[in-house]
């Protein structure tokens, strides 16, 4: 197996490991999860500049590395839910499209054609990473004592209810928007891929 696709299956790997330690109610697993995310995040760069640079593109790798994307991000958005920071319906909305929409891209890839990935689309997978980076930093820093004592206002700020769930709320809609959107631009495509329309 190329290095990239290694790198694929170690960011499949870390998943449930960061899930593990982001939920141990432990400060110091905490801030150990928040460097496992960053780094199995690094490694979708990695892989992907890797296979790019040196052609180790296959067929498993087209598959699997946007799969891997996603089970990091919905593992990261699982936990938030868990511990009542986001709310379960947005973030099974959010899951289905990104999910739909990946196997999609992939099966197309595997097949030969091209699904292209609008700029609407990228923008808005940077919005949910960033949305994400800005919760689990500040979720693990309220939770660790030598980071909170003594900023408890800045943090009950940046944690406020009302501002995480309308937040969210924007999110899950355009996420859920670009799906729907990808799908309408694409129908014939998807007719074809799956042989429904000659």
């Amino acid at each position: 197996m190329v290095l990239p696709n290694q790198l694929t299956v170690l960011r499949i790997i870390l998943s449930p490991i960061f899930l593990f330690f982001f939920l141990s109610g432990n400060p110091l697993f905490r801030q150990i999860s928040i460097a496992i995310f960053i780094v199995a995040a690094l490694t979708d760069w990695y892989d992907g500049w890797l296979a790019r640079k040196f052609n180790y593109i296959t067929d498993w790798g087209k598959f699997w590395d946007p799969l891997a994307d996603k089970i990091l991000t919905s593992t990261a958005f699982i936990g938030l839910v868990i511990l009542g920071i986001l709310q379960l319906w947005m973030v099974i909305i959010i899951l289905l499209r990104d999910f739909i929409i990946t196997i999609l891209r992939a099966y197309a890839d595997y097949k030969g054609a091209s699904f292209p990935t609008s700029n609407y689309a990228k923008a808005k997978t940077f919005i949910q990473m960033a949305f994400l980076y800005y919760l689990l930093v500040l979720y693990t820093g309220i939770n660790t004592p030598q980071v909170f004592n003594g900023h408890e206002k800045i943090f009950f700020v940046l944690m406020d209810g009302s501002f995480i769930y309308y937040t969210m709320l924007f999110i899950t809609i355009i996420t859920f928007h670009s799906g729907v959107t990808y799908i309408y631009k694409n129908w014939h495509l998807i007719l074809r891929l799956f042989r429904f329309e000659t």
